[in-house]
């Protein structure tokens, strides 16, 4: 499958707006586009699907080896291209590699042969934007850059400096969106709101598709898709139970798609419950699963079900009860918002948070279990803003960051509940 990488100089610079938009021009025009997400991501994943009317999938090449991405890549099939949005700058990532790399979405633009649209935040330069594009291109050999957006653009003579210096570097300049585009999206503290949380997403994705029609080089766009990989065997992680329980809410909505598509793959049946509408995870589970999420901003009525805290305790007395970072925190003793004031939880596990004195907790993770659902390497990230107040229980598993370094987040064990706030991407390639 041909494709492209969009890219960016930094963090901000327009990457995701600009995916949106060339995702719904392209779909207007009858072609099917698969979309992924370079990194450990949840959120926009959430709107390129809202956008592609198709599953949207992680590659990482820090916490996947080529074979997984591969695999991945394999289950677009069927689309006309794919567009792959990049995370933070394009050779952004961590200083030791992983699985196929350091976790860039270079990594991706190399293993695939997919070139590199490079979103330029054009606010406050002309024509250094050739030289930042410039060291783009020359940066690594083995990424080609199929041509520029620029983004923010305030004037006809803003557009016309910024084209004369890259014009001369034989730089296609592929769109130029103009700085009253009216297509950005609201953020909070792990991202951009949530998809699901937008009620007027659908008249946002359109706008943003017609402002890509008209400021984007469709045609040029679509002839500079290039690459490909080939399949190669990989086995996804098998499935904790043939019944998975599995917290799907505004307040835990964080999971990886493609590790949902792998249970499913191999026979598990997947069953939604809304721990905010106070329902309980159904009997016939095997085993429950609560994502990460924003149970932080949802405390109170977390608190208030009553329902949902008992039948997840009635649950746990049998069989395995997971948590993932805000479902790890839901199923502490206790949570403090920003506000101070403590709110009960299920009380599985000892845990105690607080979001009153926010710390960011961020990176790649390598875990060792030492009980759980899984029991082999397993490779993950962590992003919260909790501080943890109180840990009582014996340590899942032994955690190292990217480095090697050890973290002393070792999340909790307490009967048959587990949590942590490591979030699973799969097995450690």
């Amino acid at each position: 499958m041909k494709g492209l990488v969009i890219s960016a100089p930094a963090s901000g610079s327009g990457k995701t707006t600009v995916t949106l938009g060339l995702i719904a021009a392209l779909r207007a025009r009858g072609l099917v586009v698969q979309p992924f997400k370079s990194g450990p991501d949840y959120i926009d994943p959430a709107f390129h699907r809202r956008a592609a009317g198709r599953e949207s999938y992680n590659l990482d090449s820090w916490a996947m080896g080529r074979a997984q991405i591969a695999h991945l890549i394999g289950l677009g099939a069927g689309a006309d291209l794919a567009i792959a949005e990049g995370s933070m700058g394009l050779f952004d990532g961590v200083a030791r590699p992983g699985g196929c790399g350091n976790g860039a979405s270079a990594d991706i633009a190399a293993l695939t042969g997919w070139p590199v649209l490079l979103v330029l935040d054009c606010k406050g330069q002309a024509q250094s934007a050739g030289a930042v594009a410039l060291g783009f291109r020359e940066m690594r050999r083995d990424v080609a850059l199929a041509g520029v957006v620029l983004n923010r653009v305030a004037s006809p003579r803003h557009e016309a400096l910024m084209r004369h210096a890259l014009d001369a570097l034989a730089i296609p300049v592929l769109g130029v969106l103009p700085r009253e585009a009216g297509i950005e999206l609201p953020e909070r503290h792990l991202g951009l709101v949530q998809a699901q949380e937008h009620a007027t997403l659908g008249a946002l994705l359109a706008t943003a598709g017609e402002a890509a029609a008209r400021h984007l080089d469709l045609d040029a766009i679509i002839a500079a898709a290039a690459g490909g990989i080939a399949a190669e065997p990989f086995c996804p992680l098998p499935p904790p139970a043939e019944r998975i329980a599995l917290a799907q809410d505004d307040a835990f909505s964080f999971v990886y798609p493609h590790l949902i598509a792998g249970w499913r793959a191999a026979g598990a049946t997947i069953l939604p419950f809304s721990p905010l509408a106070d329902q309980v995870p159904d009997d016939s589970a095997g085993a429950c699963w609560l994502p990460g999420g924003y149970p932080e901003l949802h405390a109170g009525r977390l608190a208030a079900s009553g329902r949902f805290r008992d039948g997840l305790r009635r649950f746990a007395q049998t069989r395995p009860v997971h948590g993932e970072c805000g479902g790890y925190m839901a199923m502490g003793a206790g949570l403090v918002d920003a506000q101070g004031s403590r709110h009960e939880m299920a009380g599985l596990l000892g845990l105690e948070t607080s979001y009153e004195r926010r710390r960011m907790h961020l990176g790649y993770r390598r875990a060792e279990p030492l009980a759980g659902l899984y029991r082999q390497p397993l490779a993950g990230h962590e992003f919260h803003y909790a501080t943890i107040l109180a840990q009582p229980d014996a340590a899942l598993a032994r955690v190292a960051d990217a480095n090697g370094d050890a973290v002393t987040e070792t999340g909790s064990r307490r009967g048959h509940a587990t949590g942590s706030f490591f979030h699973l991407i799969g097995a450690a390639p």
